[in-house]
């Protein structure tokens, strides 16, 4: 945990004297464990994964190069119409996905979320509709946005789209 722990707290901009004040932990604790002087238990690993935001069984990743690049292959992706982008990363402070849009505007589970969001048109033709606004992205094309409004994507046209989408929140920090 100790490797995992010290770069998911880097990537939140976390230091250790704030990680401790969020967890109720001390600061000379947090860096036993992140020497390896320490090992916490299962109650402290929780503490802390609700402090950073992460699943607790993430902080025992046997792999700590997943928590600085993941690299999603085109040939390895489905023709699922959402497919999320480094989903096994730790500390991510972004949400990617690639997105095929259907061609119309579909119910979204989550139609406005805090945060802000990206949408690049990598192949084709889309429409967002943003409040009561909609604007046409073609191929090259982004738009960026504060995702508290409700939005929706649809695919213009027959030839097929495809966006990148990257949404971003603060993890409830107030940053």
């Amino acid at each position: 945990m100790s490797a995992l722990l010290r770069a998911v707290r880097l990537q939140r901009g976390l230091t250790l004297e704030e990680l401790a004040d969020a967890t109720g932990l001390t600061k000379s604790y947090l860096s036993k464990i992140e020497r390896q002087r320490s090992t916490p238990s299962i109650a402290v690993a929780m503490k802390v994964a609700r402090a950073l935001d992460v699943d607790v069984a993430q902080l025992f990743s046997d792999d700590p190069a997943d928590t600085t690049l993941a690299v999603d292959r085109a040939g390895d992706r489905t023709a699922e119409r959402y497919h999320p982008v480094a989903a096994a990363m730790l500390g991510k402070s972004m949400s990617p996905f690639i997105v095929r849009p259907t061609r119309a505007f579909t119910a979204h589970a989550h139609p406005t979320h805090a945060g802000q969001e990206l949408v690049f048109v990598h192949a084709g033709t889309v429409e967002v509709r943003y409040g009561d606004d909609v604007v046409t992205l073609d191929t090259g094309d982004c738009a960026y946005f504060d995702s508290s409004l409700p939005h929706q994507i649809r695919q213009v046209g027959s030839s097929p789209s495809e966006v990148v989408v990257v949404t971003h929140s603060d993890f409830g920090r107030g940053r």
